[in-house]
């Protein structure tokens, strides 16, 4: 089981480390695109999103911690308080942006979770 918990906290760093480019250095290409940004808009809301964009990036270096920390205990600890933040953070995005984000941020780490739990 920690294969497994390892293997989905690594599938939601990369998501999030995807979700870090395109909040801020992606943001007035693709992350317009990603995100449904009309084009007079972006410059208004680039900053706003670069913002987001490194808080994502402050999740992404939680859950790394987690999975290179080489006390165990350490690691397990930062692995699970990451994703119960990307879990918290993804059911937040549902209910007030868009219901997708419980598909892509928070049923990966709610997986990830119950797999650490259960390792």
């Amino acid at each position: 089981m920690l294969l497994i918990a390892t293997l989905l906290t690594a599938i939601v760093i990369a998501i999030h480390v995807y979700i870090v480019l395109i909040e801020t250095v992606l943001f007035r290409t693709r992350g317009r695109k990603v995100f449904g940004i009309k084009e007079d808009r972006v410059d208004a809301l680039a900053p706003l999103m670069s913002n987001q964009g490194c808080y994502n990036g402050f999740l992404v270096a939680s859950l790394a911690v987690g999975l290179l920390h080489p006390n165990p205990a350490i690691g397990r600890a930062f692995a699970v308080f990451g994703l119960v933040c990307v879990a918290v953070a993804g059911a937040w995005g549902a209910a007030t942006v868009s219901r997708r984000i419980l598909f892509v941020q928070t049923v990966p780490a709610a997986l990830a979770l119950a797999a650490w739990l259960a390792a």
